[in-house]
């Protein structure tokens, strides 16, 4: 006999992250891919990518929004899903003032999704998985604030982002590996 678990619990919970970790490690690193083509200038490519990042962003979180509804993640969570959109509105924006504003809004937004990211991995430690969330959380906050200053340099490069998206995808791989021994428990 199979038993199912019921919505809301550790291992449901566990099993949907899992699944959005390893997708959103697959998108992290296809867009640091086709990034990689295109950072040299900040041509309509380049912009496109750098707004789908922060919309990736919301609806990872709204993903993950549901699957935690009933934590305490959940309020942190919503606020992720505020403060991306309103980052690609700026990189929008920020996009027809040239690299060096990109880079500005890019880098607050490191930040504050960086600290958010890393709240949410310390109410969800318990459900296991989550340190390399913190981690990368606090990597963020701390890249964010490269980006802002590397956007004050002689010729600022959009290249720091492609960084940025590689080793958080390598978090997300490293912690969906982990969640496995969760969601698959009973």
């Amino acid at each position: 006999m199979t038993t199912v678990a019921a919505p809301g619990t550790p291992t449901t919970t566990a099993a949907t992250l899992r699944r959005l970790y390893f997708a959103r490690f697959a998108f992290a690193i296809t867009w640091a891919l086709v990034m990689f083509t295109t950072a040299g200038h900040l041509g309509p490519l380049a912009v496109t990518l750098l707004v789908l990042y922060p919309l990736a962003d919301v609806a990872a979180a709204v993903v993950d929004a549901r699957a935690s509804r009933a934590t305490r993640s959940a309020p942190l969570l919503y606020a992720n899903i505020a403060v991306s959109l309103l980052t690609a509105v700026g990189l929008a924006v920020a996009a027809a003032s040239g690299i060096p504003a990109v880079l500005r809004v890019w880098g607050a937004w490191a930040v504050v999704a960086g600290l958010v990211q890393l709240m949410v991995g310390v109410t969800r430690r318990r459900l296991g998985g989550q340190w390399p969330m913190i981690v990368s959380g606090g990597i963020s906050a701390l890249a964010g604030g490269s980006f802002i200053a590397g956007a004050a340099a002689d010729d600022p490069t959009l290249t720091n982002a492609i960084g940025y998206a590689i080793p958080g995808a390598v978090f997300f791989l490293i912690s969906a590996l982990r969640l496995g021994r969760t969601a698959r428990s009973n």
